[in-house]
């Protein structure tokens, strides 16, 4: 990362292959070498502007002429640069759909910086409410320790913000969540809309019950049926284990009531036991 040294080896290779493909590539690497800052940004319209040029011309030039392992471990300085600068920027609500990039916490995820992203995160008042910062805070979670850990924040996820959720999973790339989610895309009963996600944790529990225990460490919202769905069915599996007949009939009324298909799905693994 000498932009001295990276201008000097491009102007000759100019010199002697003026006609090279990857200079002009090439040119705005070094540019971006050369010109590097360290001045915190004014407000958010200017990030977006920085954010952009590493998008739009910075990794685009990255992608032409470096092998992807090494282009991402080029970029990574830069993205954490634009962090560093972004530190003292408040989150902006408003633009948790369309501009969530404008702030220090992607920017770090970005950059592989899991646990300052976390921090960056948890400067932001009320946090798991939100679905940008929610999100954020999720990813940085399953990156620091794994699927298991993160579990509880992928369920308030899906609640929250179910097209979020499908969206991180696909960015994870974690091959036993891309096959819990093709199994519950096909089999789970519901509009096949990306809304359906919202209903993810509670299916999670009629197929994986041994997650019981994670899931219920997730802070239910009251008021969404689906998180009570998922609270309801932590609790129908406890009183299984415990034999409580009497009560069970009654939490299964609640469950039907919650969603038909959610509790044909439960019974019908019972019926399968049973037999």
């Amino acid at each position: 990362r000498d932009g001295a040294a990276a201008r000097a080896a491009l102007e000759e290779l100019a010199a002697e292959y003026p006609d090279d493909r990857a200079l002009s590539a090439m040119t705005v690497l070094v540019r971006e070498l050369e010109g590097g800052s360290t001045t915190p940004f004014a407000d958010h319209a200017v990030l977006a502007v920085a954010r952009r040029h590493l998008e739009d011309e910075v990794a685009p030039a990255v992608r032409q002429v470096l092998p992807a392992q090494t282009g991402y471990a080029w970029l990574a300085p830069c993205w954490s640069s634009l962090a560093q600068r972004a530190a003292g920027l408040a989150f902006r609500g408003v633009q948790a759909d369309s501009h969530a990039g404008n702030h220090a916490a992607p920017l770090w995820l970005l950059a592989g910086e899991w646990m300052a992203a976390c921090d960056a995160v948890e400067r932001i008042e009320s946090w798991w409410r939100i679905p940008a910062p929610l999100m954020w805070m999720t990813e940085a979670r399953y990156r620091t320790e794994g699927l298991d850990a993160a579990w509880p924040l992928l369920a308030e996820l899906a609640w929250l913000a179910p097209g979020c959720f499908a969206a991180l999973l696909t960015r994870l790339g974690d091959a036993s969540l891309d096959a819990l989610r093709r199994r519950f895309d096909a089999e789970f009963p519901g509009t096949g809309g990306a809304d359906d996600y919202a209903w993810f944790p509670a299916w999670l529990l009629v197929v994986k019950p041994a997650l019981a225990g994670r899931l219920g460490e997730a802070r239910v919202q009251r008021n969404r049926a689906e998180s009570r769905a998922t609270a309801l069915l932590g609790e129908i599996l406890r009183r299984e284990h415990e034999g409580d007949q009497h009560e069970l009939v009654s939490l299964r009324q609640k469950l039907s009531r919650l969603h038909a298909g959610l509790f044909e799905a439960y019974m019908g693994t019972r019926k399968v036991q049973h037999r």
